[in-house]
């Protein structure tokens, strides 16, 4: 089973997509600034995934936490 959340939070995942679209576009006779361009965008669009994921990850962690502690109180 793929762990997407783990996926799109790696750099290394992103920066490969980002190295391989380049490379098609550059194959496919595309201009450098072409591949430029779409790469940039595909590490900006990564940065606002993995943000979004993490903080995500992060909020459910924290409710999660409160949730057991105050499973243990008692009125």
């Amino acid at each position: 089973m793929i762990d997407w959340k783990r996926k799109l939070t790696s750099r290394k995942f992103w920066m490969s997509l980002a190295g391989f679209v380049a490379g098609a576009v550059a194959l496919f006779g595309g201009s450098g600034e072409l591949a430029d361009k779409i790469s940039g965008a595909i590490l900006s669009g990564a940065a606002v995934i993995s943000y979004i994921i993490g903080e995500g990850m992060t909020d459910s962690a924290a409710v999660s936490s409160e949730s057991s502690d105050s499973k243990g109180d008692k009125l």
